[in-house]
C-alpha cells in the first residue's frame, strides 16, 4: 500500500520538483545573492527561536496565511 503524499494548500508535486530544481542547479554565488536579498525584503523578517517552538510558529503562519487567503 502506497502512501499519498500531501502538499500544503497551493503546492504539488510539480511545483515541489521545480524548487528543488531550482536550489540543486544553483551556484554558490546565486545562493549568497539570493540570501542577500531575502535580508533587504522588508515584508519580511528572520528571527531566532528555540527549536521547540518551530511547531507552534509554523501554525501560527499557516493560520496567517489562510486568513490571509481567505
Amino acid at each position: 500500500m502506497s502512501k499519498k503524499t500531501r502538499f500544503p494548500a497551493g503546492w504539488d508535486e510539480s511545483r515541489v520538483k521545480k524548487v528543488l530544481e531550482h536550489y540543486e542547479s544553483q551556484s554558490e554565488d546565486g545562493a549568497l545573492l539570493e540570501d542577500e536579498m531575502a535580508y533587504e525584503d522588508q515584508t519580511q523578517t528572520v528571527i531566532e527561536a528555540p527549536v521547540e517552538l518551530l511547531p507552534a510558529i509554523r501554525e501560527l503562519i499557516a493560520k496567517h496565511e489562510e486568513h490571509e487567503n481567505a
